[in-house]
């Protein structure tokens, strides 16, 4: 069996970032940050780690092809949490029916929040 143990971030604004996927996630730290390098956990560990590492130049060039998607029963709350502790709106085109807003991080990394189905509406 195999599962993802962890996502890995490159950063330039590593101190935001931290703060930021910390509360978004309600993730905690494995053990303090140490030489731009910080492992996020799950305290319940039903999910996989986000590990951060800092670089020394912002990002150029096509965006990062790696993107998380967030699953919520409550996309609207969630959108405004993100949004006020450091997210930003992207504008995107969407197509009709889309169950997913994609904002950004404080790094500029795209995100999606999903509006996760419950189980009987995905049977429908």
């Amino acid at each position: 069996m195999i599962k993802i143990g962890s996502i890995v971030m490159n950063c330039y604004e590593f101190e935001k970032m931290l703060g930021f996927w910390k509360q978004a996630l309600h993730y905690t730290l494995r053990e303090p940050a140490s030489d731009g390098w910080a492992v996020l956990c799950d305290p319940q560990q039903k999910n996989p780690n986000i590990s951060l590492n800092k670089v020394h130049e912002k990002r150029s060039g096509k965006r990062s092809r790696l993107h998380l998607d967030l699953y919520t029963d409550d996309q609207e709350r969630e959108v405004q949490r993100l949004l006020s502790i450091g997210a930003q709106s992207y504008p995107w085109r969407y197509p009709p029916g889309a169950d997913y807003i994609v904002l950004e991080d404080p790094d500029g990394n795209l995100f999606c929040v999903v509006k996760k189905q419950r189980h009987s509406e995905a049977l429908q």
